[in-house]
């Protein structure tokens, strides 16, 4: 036999036995995917005042204030005016918007086709680079969620940490996941009933 069919057949039974790996887990991985998404960059519009008390009591003096002026000077008014501006402009200072910072969220739908119910599930997101496949990032996740035999799920994870070190943690690049190929690896699998399955 040739060399290059020897290979062939090698890479073959290599693709059969890790599928086999993943398909003897009877979950099956649904969809995956993952986004990146900027918070704190806006006020809620329903989040109420954002005077505190003290603040509160010290613009309704400053306007006492004023009215009371307005039956002296001139000079006293502007005075009081320019005083009443500082306040409200420092209490603008300490509510000022956050800065806006990025989160990423990982998500995987998985669907229960075994006859037990599943309590937890190890799960790697790996991130590859398109046309190589070579490894760049590996996203480790447990999710303790319950699901029920034949049942559908889907697993989210948020946190702050990028999927590989290409990936800006300070802006929103549109351009980054083209160069990104993704795969979903079920690692362990705890069932309810107290027994597990476990990656190879």
């Amino acid at each position: 036999m040739k060399p290059a069919a020897i290979f062939l057949v090698l890479l073959c039974a290599g693709v059969v036995c890790a599928q086999q790996q993943q398909s003897n887990v009877a979950v099956e991985i649904v969809k995956f995917s993952w986004s990146k998404e900027r918070i704190g960059w806006e006020r809620d519009p329903f989040s109420g005042p954002i005077e505190n008390f003290d603040e509160t009591r010290a613009r309704q003096r400053n306007e006492k204030r004023i009215e009371g002026a307005k039956r002296g000077n001139s000079a006293e008014v502007d005075r009081i005016k320019r005083e009443a501006r500082a306040d409200a402009a420092n209490i603008a200072a300490k509510h000022k918007d956050p800065p806006s910072r990025y989160v990423f969220v990982y998500k995987a739908t998985v669907k229960n086709t075994t006859a037990k119910a599943i309590k937890s599930i190890d799960w790697d997101y790996v991130f590859l680079e398109r046309g190589t496949e070579n490894e760049l990032g590996r996203q480790q996740f447990t999710s303790e969620e319950k699901i029920a035999a034949g049942k559908t799920k889907e697993l989210v994870v948020t946190i702050t940490k990028p999927p590989t070190k290409t990936i800006s943690l300070t802006a929103l690049n549109s351009n980054e996941r083209g160069t990104l190929d993704g795969r979903v690896i079920l690692v362990r699998i705890d069932y309810a009933d107290g027994t597990s399955w476990q990656l190879q």
